[in-house]
């Protein structure tokens, strides 16, 4: 009776034994599951492609791309039809491109407020305020840059460009003159809709 007794004492000790180890061993699977998936949301890019349509009687048509990777928004413009020469492209404050002339759109898209200025100045810029860009003589252009000034739809509303529009002027921007640097009229008009 005594080697019964301590035959079922060993073996409950074993499966006990057995029991918190395999339990160890899912919640360690959990944990790496839950890492994979962390790690996941934060490398998925978000993105978009916008059409950009001709204004005020202009041939200026394109598109501009967004990519979002880990709080950095990539912006890549490619644009034909324009006159040769030097072109401002500003992000505005409205999705609205119904106007002939754009001015639908508002102002230069400025959530904190600043001067008007070339990008990155300390003397102050607006977050719409992207700079100028080279037209060839075949009428074509492109422009490129990054930031984690912007977000692709996320919370803050300092940062997120959805719900804006992005303008291409007639000409160029002199980064002075207040508020919106002196580029002429309104030839291409884009609205940031996801």
């Amino acid at each position: 009776m005594k080697k019964i007794a301590l035959s079922i004492m060993a073996l409950s000790l074993i499966l006990l034994v057995g029991c918190k180890d395999d339990k160890k061993k899912m919640e360690e699977d959990d944990v790496t599951s839950t890492e994979v998936v962390e790690e996941t949301k934060k490398e998925t890019p978000k993105g978009m492609t916008i059409t950009m349509e001709s204004k005020s009687e202009s041939n200026a048509t394109g598109s501009v791309a967004f990519k979002e990777v880990n709080g950095t928004v990539a912006m890549e413009a490619t644009l034909e039809g324009l006159t040769p020469g030097v072109h401002a492209i500003h992000i505005h404050e409205k999705a609205d491109c119904s106007a002939a002339d754009g001015t639908s759109t508002g102002g230069h898209w400025n959530p904190t407020f600043a001067q008007h200025g070339k990008w990155g100045a300390t003397e102050g810029y607006h977050r719409g305020d992207i700079g100028n860009f080279k037209v060839g003589e075949d009428g074509k252009g492109f422009i490129s840059m990054q930031t984690n000034e912007w977000c692709i739809g996320c919370d803050d509303e300092t940062k997120n460009i959805v719900g804006k529009a992005i303008i291409v002027h007639q000409g160029e921007d002199d980064f002075v003159t207040q508020p919106t640097g002196d580029a002429g009229g309104r030839v291409s008009c884009g609205g940031i809709i996801q």
